[in-house]
């Protein structure tokens, strides 16, 4: 049991910090030697010890707020299906961005444009039409929080379960700074003008618009990391032809067992391995060993799967299927490839399961001494405690 190993489909990561949590709460199982977590595939891989079970895991990982499930053995359709979903997720990610770059851009517009003396409609003037002015900021930023509110459900609730990540600066900081820009609309509205000047409505939308711009681009990376893999299954036939009981019939790749007769005709690829029992060939093996030249095959010879026929019909027996078969072990090489870190990379890793809460913990320190110890006003600390917030912000170690 010690020599096995587990893995499992995670889902609601979205940072390095996420990735280092769960890593830290499954090992600190007492059944478990050894765990790790590949951000960019999304995977816990678990080395157990003897009493371990897969609930355990599941538990921890739930219990911190992510969720996970038992991964069984890939299928070329699993990761068929993957592809797609993630191409659908960063679609969808883009028309995101799309609806909240279009109120972001007019919110900008209003609370910047003066400074640099573009003009304004008369009627959103700050000084004539205040309570317009502040009142269509609010409006314009309400969307954009709708849009981004995964950044507050996931930072909020991981805050609670004292397992803060990316999305937990990302809530606080333009919580913040909404809250303090509500309270000036607020005033405004009460007759006190001079606050029409204190709204922080743009950094929120500006804020929740770079960092999903910076959630797609790290969804299409991701995305690639899974075309890769489907690249190379991509070249076993998904269906084969195989001789049982006397009769020749059509069937899934996957449903090929030990021992089937495989008949392969000139022009097709092997979908698993064998040793040819009828028949002779040339094969190109130019995807497994480079060579350009096709390899003559006959009775006795070794078949690996993904290399192609060239002249020929053979039948063959099929020795490996499935997660045996030589393309199968290249894919998990690539896999357990991609999943691998470099030591800078782990210890930037570590640092990240310590970055949210030194940054949340100087945040409010900052705001506190420039309030009580330099005398400054509430709008200037809290500008203090939103820049801190704001400028750790992008994930940057996750990527």
């Amino acid at each position: 049991m010690e020599n096995d190993k587990k893995e499992y489909k995670l889902s609601g990561m979205t940072c390095a910090a996420c990735a280092m949590t769960i890593e830290m709460v499954v090992k600190e199982l007492p059944t478990v030697k050894e765990a790790t977590v590949n951000l960019a595939t999304e995977k816990l891989t678990v080395f157990p010890k003897e009493g371990f079970t897969s609930e355990q895991v599941l538990e921890a990982v739930k219990e911190a707020g992510y969720q996970a499930a038992e991964k069984g053995e890939q299928k070329p359709s699993d990761y068929a299906k993957q592809v797609a979903e993630k191409k659908e997720n960063v679609r969808h990610m883009a028309r995101r961005i799309w609806f909240a770059v279009g109120v972001t851009i007019p919110l900008l517009y209003m609370s910047m444009g003066s400074m640099i003396g573009l003009p304004l409609p008369a009627f959103l003037d700050s000084r004539a039409h205040p309570i317009t002015f502040v009142l269509v900021q609010l409006l314009l930023t309400l969307p954009a929080i709708g849009i981004g509110r995964g950044f507050y459900t996931r930072g909020f609730r991981n805050l609670a379960k004292r397992h803060p990540n990316m999305d937990s600066l990302i809530a606080v900081g333009t919580s913040a700074a909404f809250l303090y820009s509500l309270y000036s609309v607020v005033q405004v509205l009460s007759g006190h003008y001079s606050f029409v000047h204190q709204l922080y409505f743009e950094s929120v939308g500006v804020i929740i618009t770079l960092v999903l711009l910076g959630k797609y681009l790290e969804g299409n990376a991701k995305g690639r990391t899974s075309q890769a893999i489907q690249s190379l299954m991509s070249l076993v036939p998904s269906q084969a032809t195989v001789v049982r009981y006397g009769e020749v019939v059509t069937i899934d790749t996957e449903d090929i067992k030990l021992g089937d007769i495989v008949r392969i005709k000139p022009g097709e690829r092997m979908p698993v391995d064998g040793i040819v029992v009828s028949g002779q060939t040339y094969v190109d093996e130019s995807m497994m060993t480079g060579e350009s030249v096709p390899v003559e095959k006959s009775i006795g010879d070794r078949i690996t799967s993904a290399t192609v026929n060239q002249t020929g019909s053979i039948d063959y027996e099929a020795s490996k299927v499935g997660s045996d078969t030589t393309l199968a072990q290249i894919v998990r090489l690539v896999e357990e490839a991609q999943g691998s870190k470099a030591p800078i990379a782990a210890l930037a890793d570590k640092i990240s399961l310590y970055f949210v809460p030194i940054v949340l913990s100087l945040a409010t320190l900052s705001a506190l001494g420039w309030y009580f110890l330099a005398g400054e006003s509430l709008s200037f600390s809290l500008s203090i405690f939103i820049a801190v917030l704001v400028i750790a912000c992008p994930c940057a170690l996750g990527l």
